[in-house]
């Protein structure tokens, strides 16, 4: 039964897996890489172009323009997730009337599919038809209307915070878990040594929840990312693509110019770009982690 040992039955079951990531992840992202340095128009045979895709790229305005809306996004809803999603999960973490009402309610957004969350806050953020400058309007604020989705500026702001709305639950149920694997013990430790809330929560909670950390950013940046529908629901990356993100600038080249070369050398920059954003956060993670 020596075919039967641990590390053989640990590969066995690895094999499955291997596989189907490699079809479906990793050979899609050679195709879209191979694509990139070719003229295609989803008609014929590809000609290859060698780098010229991507140099039209970095003298292209509007991959500038998408490039500074997804990086605006991704700064406003990780700072936003991270910090607020962790403090509402250590207030749902209490025992308090009505916490699991509120845990459900937190929840609910992120079971919304992502076009339906579009159609929702184009009913709230559209400048003409939208609720909240109909608001500012009955209050007497009409001042204070903004485009706020659609425009030049606060596009990228509002899909941020629409992505925060969405994503909260998820992240905060994630959260919570990792609150529930801290042990008992140390915390009455950390009570019965006098400490306060805060010094608790720093010393004692966020230390232990490193690793659940850890895994909430990679996953708010791989996330961020990939917006796509929110943005597309709400303004359609218009108008002329000024309120585009990577991705969605990536699909207008390719599927709406048929610019299937320079669609996929924008999706290559967005998949590097997100690499090593990640890249970066888990080798700063890990450098704090070696130093304490």
């Amino acid at each position: 039964m020596h075919w039967l040992s641990k590390k053989r039955y640990k590969i066995g079951l690895t094999i499955p897996t291997i596989l189907v990531y490699s079809v479906y992840i990793i050979l899609p992202i050679l195709i879209a890489v191979r694509y990139s340095f070719s003229k295609y128009s989803g008609l014929g045979k590809p000609k290859f172009v060698g780098w010229k895709n991507y140099i039209r790229l970095f003298h292209d305005p509007l991959f500038w323009s998408s490039f500074k809306n997804t990086m605006i996004m991704f700064i406003l809803a990780f700072a936003l997730l991270m910090v607020l999603a962790f403090l509402v999960a250590l207030l749902l973490n209490q025992r308090l009337v009505g916490v699991d009402f509120c845990k459900a309610l937190i929840y609910s957004p992120a079971i919304i599919a992502p076009i339906i969350v579009g159609i929702i806050w184009v009913y709230i953020l559209d400048p003409n038809i939208g609720f909240l400058n109909g608001l500012l309007d009955r209050i007497g604020l009409s001042a204070l209307k903004q485009k706020w989705i659609g425009g030049n500026t606060l596009t990228p702001y509002s899909i941020a915070v629409i992505y925060f709305w969405q994503q909260l639950g998820y992240l905060v149920t994630i959260f919570i878990a990792g609150l529930k694997m801290i042990p008992g013990e140390i915390l009455e430790a950390a009570d019965i040594d006098g400490a306060r809330p805060a010094q608790k929560v720093m010393y004692v909670v966020i230390p232990m929840m490193k690793t659940t950390i850890s895994n909430v950013a990679v996953l708010i940046i791989t996330g961020v990312f990939k917006i796509f529908e929110i943005v597309l629901q709400t303004t359609g990356g218009g108008p002329n693509h000024v309120s585009d993100s990577l991705v969605t600038y990536s699909y207008s080249m390719t599927f709406s110019s048929s610019d299937y070369g320079y669609g996929m050398s924008l999706a290559t920059i967005t998949f590097i770009v997100s690499l090593l954003i990640t890249g970066i956060y888990m080798a700063i993670f890990r450098d704090k982690e070696k130093k304490e």
